[in-house]
């Protein structure tokens, strides 16, 4: 498999998917991809509108993006793709519409015989076995918590360590230890903001200057950083 699965878009004062191009064009390699893009988790903006903002940075590193929303046969669209790019936006939204239109199935089979898949924050969600670690509201019935599990463990993108000043609530943390309570066989990786899970030839790297945080239910969390081996992730 392939993957780049990226915790955000975009960091504060940078434009629109700034910090990850180059990753990008290094991840897609110089020849000129037209990746498929599934733009589902957009909820208050049209998938027009996403498509546009994603084309402008990917024209910008030598590579182009064609919404699945504007074939006839999403199915087909995935099948015959030479890679798969999924935006960010509302989890819940993007689950429900993959699982409408039977996409979870392809996009397992196409990641698994190679095609490049680049997601972020809602579209590394979905690479996960279940969205139940997206910090997303459940805005609407995702028709079932069962992602693609191209990845075998769990990913927390935007990963926080402590709440905002004045909060009171749980914190990120203490949200994933409910998550393992019940899930005590998971790993779940807090990938926080600037940072990404790069697999290639049975490689899992973190790219980015920030540690990535890994919670397993009976252990205490441990910070791991790019250079460390992330294989104990795949299982």
């Amino acid at each position: 498999m392939k993957l780049l699965l990226i915790s955000n878009s975009t960091m504060p004062g940078e434009p629109y998917l700034d910090y990850p191009k180059n990753e990008i064009k290094k991840f897609l390699g110089d020849k000129p991809v037209t990746a498929v893009f599934i733009p589902y988790a957009a909820v208050t903006f049209s998938f027009d509108t996403y498509c546009e903002k994603v084309e402008e940075r990917f024209a910008e590193i030598g590579h182009h993006v064609v919404g699945i929303h504007t074939f006839d046969n999403p199915v087909k669209a995935i099948e015959e793709a030479e890679a798969v790019v999924v935006g960010g936006g509302n989890t819940w939204q993007l689950v429900r519409m993959l699982h409408e239109k039977k996409l979870m199935n392809p996009l397992r089979e196409k990641s698994f015989n190679g095609t490049p898949y680049i997601g972020w924050s809602a579209g590394s969600n979905v690479a996960c076995p279940t969205l139940r670690t997206t910090n997303d509201m459940p805005i609407i019935d995702p028709l079932g918590f069962d992602c693609t599990g191209m990845i075998p463990f769990q990913i927390n993108p935007h990963y926080l360590d402590a709440n905002p000043e004045g909060h009171g609530g749980e914190t990120r943390e203490q949200r994933i230890e409910e998550f393992l309570e019940i899930n005590p066989k998971c790993y779940v990786a807090g990938l926080r903001e600037g940072t990404m899970f790069k697999l290639e030839n049975g490689n899992l790297e973190l790219i980015g200057s920030r540690s990535c945080r890994i919670f397993k239910k009976g252990n205490e969390p441990i910070e791991l950083s790019a250079g460390d081996d992330f294989r104990f992730l795949l299982g």
